[in-house]
């Protein structure tokens, strides 16, 4: 008589067989030029191209600093504290992806004629815009329209934005 074997049990995935690929390490880069030094040197050129770029179009008050592996202008928390994160405000944010460069215009995410400005100035420039609702995706300087993205960058004060954000979390 033939000897029945259980059927092998199967095997629940693992946290190895299931887990995402790994994130880059969050930087230890204290400093906005910390950042750019660890950065590839093609990508580095590439990288203050655009923040030369939003620096130069950057109303005042804003600041410059490091979040994470991005460079972000932020509304600084002595100016707005009551961020729903404890973090200060990003207005933009720049950072080096594993295979692409973003750039993040958080005003085009809270203001919808602004993000109607940049499509159609992509249209203009004759450019591909590669966006989700606040982030474009890009390999250099090259694809991006970038007096529409300087027109962005400069039209919003801190004193509108902060009232923009309190206006959302209001209706939140």
């Amino acid at each position: 008589m033939p000897v029945k074997t259980k059927a092998p049990a199967k095997r629940r995935p693992t946290a190895k067989s299931t887990a995402r690929p790994a994130k880059p390490a969050a930087t230890k880069a204290a400093t906005v030029a910390a950042l750019i030094k660890q950065l590839p040197p093609d990508r580095r050129a590439e990288v203050e191209k655009i923040r030369d770029l939003v620096r130069r179009n950057l109303p005042k008050g804003y600041e410059e600093t490091v979040s994470g592996r991005m460079i972000a202008w932020v509304v600084p928390l002595r100016r707005y504290p009551d961020t729903y994160n404890g973090q200060p405000l990003w207005y933009a944010a720049l950072g080096s992806g594993k295979s692409y460069l973003s750039l993040h215009l958080m005003t085009v995410y809270a203001h919808a004629p602004l993000a109607e400005r940049l499509r159609a100035g992509f249209k203009a420039a004759g450019k591909k815009l590669d966006m989700g609702k606040a982030c474009i995706h890009f390999q250099s300087a090259d694809d991006l329209a970038l007096d529409t993205i300087a027109e962005i960058v400069a039209s919003v004060p801190l004193e509108k934005y902060v009232a923009m954000a309190q206006a959302a979390w209001r209706r939140g």
